[in-house]
């Protein structure tokens, strides 16, 4: 009888951890470490929307919802979709509500792609693009963003990684973890490349309610000819602090969505109830909140991106997201190296550029998810690191 250890699909073998939650598992069995790793707000979920929640399960609400999601929430995600980015979707067709972000991605790469099928994933990223798109069989083909164009996908780039396998782009923007964002502009040239195409997109909007500079996100489904063979996908985490809630959406094509859907109903069956009846209230009444968070995150932004620089770190300056992506090329370490010694020794925890994908070698990824109290602390065990103190 063979060991069960050699009974596993070895397509999940090959998979490699995250190198996000490596650091952030280290980080919790130590005392007094200041953590800039993990990816969640530190705000509480807003009350009104808490509120929400616990008064769903005061009146018995603990039922299995639609399989979609309930009506009222699909209708408010609409109402957002329009109200933020003049999309106008059917909440009957063309929205599903899933359990986080995370599931639409997952559900919309399995909807689409099989083996043989290229998938196009700009890096640095978040970890999970490649590894879902390996189990679904198919093959990432990585493109590497560059400093020098703001970590943005160029039109320039996408035509010359174009194959007649190719079946999907994902577009990580605002990213994570370099904080980058694509404009009009810059989504009107990727649409450009992809007119005369099959290719379907794959637009990961979770962050999209914290962007800064005045300039609000532009969604690639806005661009003329794009909404037909996008699927977007954002959620409640970042945006309403909710991440231990669980909940995200994906909007799309009918077609799309049907199929998604379907992977969604054997595999999940529906979203948590008490989350849909939160998410509600969060989308009918949460855009002071939004609004409160994003004003205190650009505080942050402005302050650790300056630190860094003080500190003769070369530091891209992030229009989105809640992260900063130093270079630390100039201590001579390696991304893993420099993080190890931080957390060790100053006890600060950060996440290697490396762990977002090759191309990240040089860089760290700073989350900025703490009070400027913490920031500061940890700036200041940063320097002394750097002097070798």
């Amino acid at each position: 009888m063979k060991p069960i250890s050699e009974l596993i699909n070895p397509s999940v073998l090959e998979i490699k951890p995250s190198g996000i939650r490596k650091f952030f598992d280290i980080a919790e069995s130590m005392q007094n470490v200041i953590s800039l790793g993990v990816g969640e707000p530190d705000f509480k979920t807003p009350w009104h929307i808490r509120e929400a929640g616990i008064h769903s399960l005061e009146r018995g609400h603990t039922r299995y919802t639609s399989n979609r999601g309930m009506e009222e929430l699909r209708r408010a995600v609409t109402d957002f979709m329009k109200r933020k980015y003049d999309l106008t979707y059917d909440y009957q067709s063309e929205v599903l509500i899933t359990v986080g972000g995370s599931e639409a991605i997952d559900a919309c790469i399995r909807t689409f792609i099989s083996a043989g099928d290229e998938v196009l994933i700009p890096e640095p990223s978040f970890v999970c693009y490649r590894p879902i798109t390996e189990l679904a069989g198919g093959t990432p083909v990585i493109i590497q963003t560059k400093e020098e164009d703001q970590f943005k996908l160029t039109a320039a780039q996408l035509r010359e990684h174009i194959t007649d396998k190719t079946k999907m782009l994902i577009l990580p923007y605002p990213n994570n973890p370099t904080g980058a964002v694509m404009r009009k502009k810059d989504l009107e040239e990727i649409a450009a490349v992809l007119k005369d195409t099959d290719i379907l997109v794959l637009s990961d909007e979770i962050y999209a309610e914290l962007t800064y500079g005045g300039e609000r996100h532009v969604s690639v489904a806005e661009i003329d000819g794009m909404k037909e063979r996008s699927i977007v996908v954002s959620g409640f985490s970042k945006t309403y602090s909710m991440t231990g809630w669980r909940l995200g959406f994906a909007c799309g094509p009918a077609a799309a969505i049907d199929q998604m859907n379907k992977i969604h109903q054997f595999g999940i069956m529906s979203s948590p109830t008490t989350s849909q009846y939160a998410a509600i209230e969060a989308l009918k009444n949460g855009d002071h909140d939004i609004s409160d968070m994003r004003e205190e995150y650009d505080t942050r932004r402005k302050f650790i991106v300056n630190e860094f620089r003080k500190m003769g770190l070369h530091c891209f300056e992030p229009e989105g997201a809640f992260y900063v992506f130093p270079s630390i090329q100039s201590t001579g370490m390696t991304s893993e190296e420099f993080c190890e010694k931080l957390l060790m020794q100053k006890h600060v925890a950060a996440v290697p550029g490396t762990a977002f994908g090759a191309c990240g070698e040089g860089f760290i990824r700073v989350s900025y998810c703490n009070s400027l109290k913490n920031l500061r602390t940890a700036v200041n065990r940063i320097k002394v690191f750097l002097k070798g103190e």
